[in-house]
């Protein structure tokens, strides 16, 4: 499903050069729920920019979905991203005068789809994260919880490939936390490949694989987490 080799990213500023990442190397295979850690400035979400073709890089090799990607303009990388890829934030990235049925439709109006679609793609989409019944209401009457399942919504209606999840429980309590990583793990089980990056390592031992990045590079994969009284040590 994805896979990366020797990707470097420089950022310069003011003759200043940070290395984001260094021979950064990574192979996500299809059907994967892959938790990303990391302490902060390790280099996560530069990786999650260039996995969802938000950022380009200098070095190395990019092929999603057995395209290769590297060399995309940014029409190309648009398209890609538009078809194959979902997309699922802290803050829940909702416009707040518009109700949940809109908030879904937002992104299929841009690919273009047809009234008929986008309604049959937006009702499937929020009766599988439970609010079909509360399509009419606006963000600020749910809780985050159920906001975040609203982001969700609006990710799985593009029916992508994969989604992107940049710490998807970061703004919730830890009951609802739990009701969202649950929601991604059915959503995983049913067949969409998941890349989560996280600071919990709770939720990263709830995963199939946990990519450990330091210093701009995959430090470990799949290390052993010992989970006891749900409590990762």
């Amino acid at each position: 499903m994805l896979t990366m080799q020797s990707l470097t990213k420089t950022y310069v500023t003011d003759n200043v050069q940070t290395h984001a990442l260094r021979e950064f190397n990574l192979q996500v295979n299809e059907g994967d729920f892959v938790a990303v850690t990391g302490p902060s400035g390790s280099g996560k979400t530069t990786f999650l920019n260039i996995a969802g073709l938000l950022e380009t890089f200098n070095q190395g090799t990019y092929t999603l979905d057995g395209q290769n990607v590297s060399a995309l303009n940014d029409k190309q990388r648009s398209k890609v991203r538009n078809e194959k890829i979902g997309f699922i934030f802290q803050n829940f990235n909702l416009i707040p005068d518009l109700n949940l049925y809109d908030n879904v439709d937002v992104p299929l109006r841009y690919r273009g789809f047809n009234a008929q679609e986008r309604k049959r793609r937006i009702e499937q989409s929020l009766e599988r994260v439970g609010l079909a019944k509360r399509m009419q209401h606006l963000p600020s009457q749910l809780s985050g919880g159920q906001q975040q399942r609203v982001a969700i919504a609006r990710a799985l209606a593009g029916e992508p490939r994969f989604l992107l999840a940049d710490e998807p429980t970061g703004n919730l309590d830890t009951k609802m936390a739990h009701s969202v990583m649950a929601l991604l793990t059915e959503i995983n089980q049913n067949g969409t490949t998941i890349v989560m990056v996280t600071h919990d390592p709770e939720l990263a031992a709830q995963t199939q694989r946990n990519i450990f990045v330091r210093d701009g590079k995959v430090s470990e994969t799949t290390p052993e987490l010992v989970v006891t009284d749900k409590i990762a040590v």
